[in-house]
């Protein structure tokens, strides 16, 4: 997916909401373990059919499914294939090795599976996260600071340039790749160094995770992150997935996702309480 189409998809949807399936198979409700051959799917496929409307990406974790070997790896694709292409697929993969590993890795994503982009960890330096670049239409998804309590124990530590580490690194990403393939995880724990990091990459779209379960205030994190066209993709898992544990659990998670909609919406009007960042 283009940088254009994700646009053209936040404003037409009023909404830069990522709905993240972190399914979990002791968390699902427990009517679907009893009635359905395969509950996971009917889980996450009633989920996406109640939440598309109110979203324009979702975020499968990686984790939930290759922790049921080959059978959560055939619910991941089936997953994303039936997502289809009107909403923007994140691979959260948080993938991190060197020249062919990675670019087997970028393969299994990009041209197996239907994503559009990959969570990438920068440890390794450059030539862990150029072999993810050059696929047509496909983005790299950077971790620069994340929603963790740990993210402490790194992320801010001071360099010599007198920034931390997560400014440096993104610093350094913005040389390898442009807006049109690269995006940085800002955690929605962080809104004053969201602020500052949108200082340094005016052009580029971020992830943000932690609203919801994980606490972080969507209205703090959109006017220090938003720009005019969007540029910001906030993502919910827990909150939305889990709103229920009945057989509501699709219609509560539609609330839920619309309730962030709508929030969203006057935020981009420009009636969420300050106006949006350019």
């Amino acid at each position: 997916m283009t940088r254009q189409r994700l646009f053209e998809l936040i404003q037409s949807r009023a909404s830069y909401l990522c709905v993240g399936l972190d399914t979990d198979a002791e968390k699902i409700p427990a009517f679907l373990r009893d009635q359905f051959p395969d509950p996971l799917w009917e889980f996450n496929r009633r989920i996406i059919d109640a939440t598309r409307p109110y979203c324009v990406a979702y975020k499968p974790n990686l984790a939930f499914y290759e922790a049921l070997g080959t059978a959560g790896w055939e619910l991941l694709e089936k997953t994303v294939r039936y997502i289809g292409p009107d909403h923007f697929i994140i691979a959260d993969a948080k993938r991190g090795d060197i020249g062919n590993t990675s670019r087997l890795y970028a393969k299994a994503f990009f041209e197996q599976l239907p994503c559009d982009a990959v969570t990438v960890a920068p440890y390794m330096g450059q030539d862990s996260v150029t072999p993810f670049l050059g696929f047509p239409g496909k983005w790299v998804i950077l971790l620069a600071l994340t929603s963790n309590p740990g993210s402490a124990d790194f992320q801010f530590a001071q360099q010599p340039e007198g920034i931390p580490l997560y400014r440096k690194v993104a610093r350094q990403a913005m040389q390898w790749a442009g807006p049109d393939e690269l995006m940085f995880v800002v955690g929605a724990t962080h809104p004053e160094d969201l602020r500052q990091l949108r200082q340094e990459a005016p052009d580029y779209f971020f992830l943000v995770p932690g609203v919801g379960a994980q606490g972080g205030d969507l209205n703090a994190i959109s006017q220090a992150g938003l720009h005019a066209g969007g540029g910001l993709l906030v993502n919910a898992s827990r909150s939305i997935l889990y709103a229920s544990s009945g057989p509501d659990f699709a219609e509560a998670a539609a609330a839920e996702a619309q309730a962030l909609q709508l929030e969203m919406q006057q935020i981009l009007e420009g009636k969420g309480g300050g106006e949006v960042a350019k």
